[in-house]
């Protein structure tokens, strides 16, 4: 009995022992130090996928871009319009999207051929779209009243789609978050305000979000680059996240030295990716990992007034210009105070998920393309399972003589309309070019795609 007794007490001893190095291993541990093929499969799924789905939806739907006379505000309209936080607080009262539906909004991003869904958990006014512990700044503090992560999380696994959060370093909200915007200084000094109370803030807050929400694809920091946030911190923050779920993603946001709109930042930087936005590489990055992100009409937040979206055509174009560079499209959706996504967002979606249900096998897994742009579209490619290089030609519009011109002298092994394989595509070759006679149909409007396959290389 003794000595069962001491042996069950040595087994206890050594489990917790072997407890707590593991968790002080996994706090110590140095994310940044990965291996490049720890990375490529950490990246992988997020490289295959190409296309997701971007939501700014908070407090600032409500006023829908007006506030006093003027109409031109999105999801900056606080700072913007310098309003008191004590009257910007009145919007928690009103804050109440009866019409919100998960399922259907995961629903609409899956249609429209999106595999991932990046969400602001928290922007710039701090206030949270979950049940935080540690705030009553949340939307269980509303008239709604109701997890709308939780519901979100629940219907992206539902139907395979990546749930993903984006997260506000900078917060207008917290009594703790330096500095104070300077219209407002007088009206909130900084008082005894502690920017490492803040820190501890923000890590209860992402912990509750990997912990509860999770497994997640990716956390998407942003406002990182007041005078507050250092380089330090964003090395701190991104191995704290990694602590928490090993195989996460993180933007490149989480550090300092994002080189503006441009959205790429140093190696010395922390981060996965970069993050252009609104905006397009011109020649693409050859060997970097990067999403733009970008609005289908001028605001990130819903405003009413702005009607300006980009075409349906316009933004297919977007997605293969982009995809043909070896990037990923985040393409925005402001939803409306009521929970329903705008009209216009809903439509564009709908001719998208349409064009990809016959063209996504020219999107999903491909890599940047090996010839410069042509005059009359993109090129993607990827690699087939028996070895051989798939070639995409992306053709915006058809040439006067019914041809294209490809580089190369090699012949392909086959060739297809993507809309209609049972259609033949004839090819010849001249003076090392390979030439493809476009088939006679009605063109697709928004981009024709042709599929050849190649033996080996390109």
């Amino acid at each position: 009995m003794f000595k069962t007794y001491q042996i069950t007490f040595l087994c206890f001893i050594i489990l917790a022992f072997t407890i707590i190095i593991f968790s002080f291993t996994a706090l110590a541990q140095d994310y940044t130090k990965e291996s490049k093929e720890q990375k490529d499969q950490r990246m992988k799924w997020w490289r295959e996928a190409r296309f997701g789905l971007f939501i700014h939806w908070g407090l600032y739907a409500i006023p829908a871009g007006k506030w006093g006379d003027k109409t031109h505000y999105g999801e900056w309209i606080r700072h913007e319009a310098q309003i008191p936080l004590p009257e910007y607080e009145k919007l928690l009262t009103q804050f109440n999207p009866v019409k919100f539906n998960a399922k259907e909004w995961v629903r609409m991003a899956k249609d429209a051929g999106m595999k991932y869904i990046v969400i602001t958990s928290k922007h710039h006014d701090g206030f949270c779209l979950f049940d935080s512990k540690v705030t009553d700044w949340d939307v269980m503090s509303t008239p709604f009243q109701r997890d709308i992560l939780k519901e979100l999380s629940d219907a992206c696994k539902e139907e395979g789609i990546k749930m993903c959060f984006y997260y506000s370093i900078m917060d207008w909200h917290h009594p703790d978050y330096l500095p104070r915007r300077e219209w407002e200084k007088e009206q909130r000094p900084e008082g005894d305000a502690n920017y490492d109370r803040y820190i501890e803030y923000m890590k209860a807050q992402l912990k509750e979000l990997v912990n509860n929400y999770g497994p997640l694809g990716i956390l998407w920091f942003d406002g990182e680059w007041e005078n507050t946030w250092t380089h330090d911190k964003g090395v701190d923050m991104y191995n704290y996240v990694r602590s928490l779920q090993p195989d996460i993603i993180i933007n490149n946001r989480v550090d300092t030295g994002r080189s503006g709109m441009a959205g790429l930042s140093t190696s010395e930087n922390v981060g996965d990716y970069g993050t252009p936005e609104q905006e397009v590489p011109a020649k693409g990055l050859p060997g970097v990992d990067w999403e733009t992100c970008m609005t289908m009409n001028k605001h990130w937040g819903y405003n009413e007034y702005d009607k300006f979206f980009k075409s349906t055509k316009v933004l297919i174009q977007l997605l293969v210009d982009i995809v043909s560079k070896g990037g990923n499209f985040l393409l925005n959706v402001g939803p409306m105070a009521n929970g329903e996504f705008p009209p216009e967002s809903v439509e564009r979606l709908r001719e998208i998920g349409e064009w990809m249900k016959v063209n996504s096998e020219s999107i999903y897994g491909t890599m940047a393309s090996p010839f410069d742009k042509p005059s009359w579209g993109r090129y993607t490619q990827k690699k087939a399972e028996n070895g051989n290089t798939i070639l995409y030609a992306h053709v915006f519009q058809y040439e006067p003589d019914g041809k294209i011109k490809i580089p190369t002298d090699k012949k392909p092994v086959k060739v297809w309309l993507l809309k209609d394989p049972s259609k033949s595509v004839k090819t010849t070759s001249k003076k090392g070019n390979l030439i493809i006679h476009l088939p006679k149909i009605e063109p697709d409007p928004n981009d024709t795609v042709i599929g050849l396959e190649f033996e080996g290389n390109l």
